[in-house]
């Protein structure tokens, strides 16, 4: 075995036996309230917001705020849309299924079950698109924006959700669909101020 090979595997030890270590705290009721609060980056929520901002902008024909819901709702959707890609062509069995069976697969896979399909964290990845695209039109909330992605992910590995390395994998997914969409939606800027004026 290769001395990278070795250091990979002495890392994924490490990240299960860290992530197994946390997830021992899962049926306390504060990790179960900051659990339930971190649903807030689950799909729905965050495809509601971007819809919500749109139409608030609409309302108050603000083109920076709809500009802001577009980037937030493209974000979260070409973040899903690669993190969906990744979890149907890997399996890796969730930390709770692991802890309860002492069984656990980190390797190329199809399985659909929900305990198969850990890495990456589909939470990280669209709290991380969605706050990037927040920090992008409005600056001054950068901080607090990132500090509620980093509390979704924080919170993963005590839920028994994902391990470490989902969640490091879940931000890398969201950072990018994030920059990927604002490059999309700054070539087709033009486009979209002419069409608001149309609308006015």
């Amino acid at each position: 075995m290769s001395k990278i090979a070795k250091a990979v595997r002495k890392i994924a030890r490490a990240d299960r036996k860290a992530t197994h270590r946390a997830a021992a705290h899962r049926d306390t009721p504060a990790v179960k309230l900051a659990g339930a609060a971190s649903e807030v980056a689950d799909q729905p929520p965050l495809l509601l917001l971007g819809v919500g901002t749109i139409v608030v902008g609409a309302v108050l024909r603000r083109p920076t705020v709809i500009r802001n819901g577009v980037r937030m709702l493209a974000s979260e959707v070409l973040a899903t849309a690669i993190k969906n890609g990744i979890k149907r062509s890997i399996d890796r069995t969730r930390p709770q299924k692991a802890i309860e069976t002492g069984e656990h697969r980190f390797a190329p896979g199809k399985s659909a079950a929900h305990g198969d399909t850990s890495f990456p964290s589909g939470h990280t990845a669209g709290a991380v698109a969605v706050a990037g695209a927040i920090a992008h039109d409005t600056p001054a909330v950068i901080a607090p924006a990132y500090a509620v992605a980093a509390g979704v992910a924080a919170v993963q590995m005590p839920r028994g959700k994902h391990y470490i390395f989902d969640t490091v994998a879940g931000a890398a997914v969201g950072f990018v669909a994030q920059k990927a969409t604002s490059m999309i939606l700054r070539a087709a800027e033009p486009a979209l101020v002419r069409l608001f004026k149309r609308t006015r």
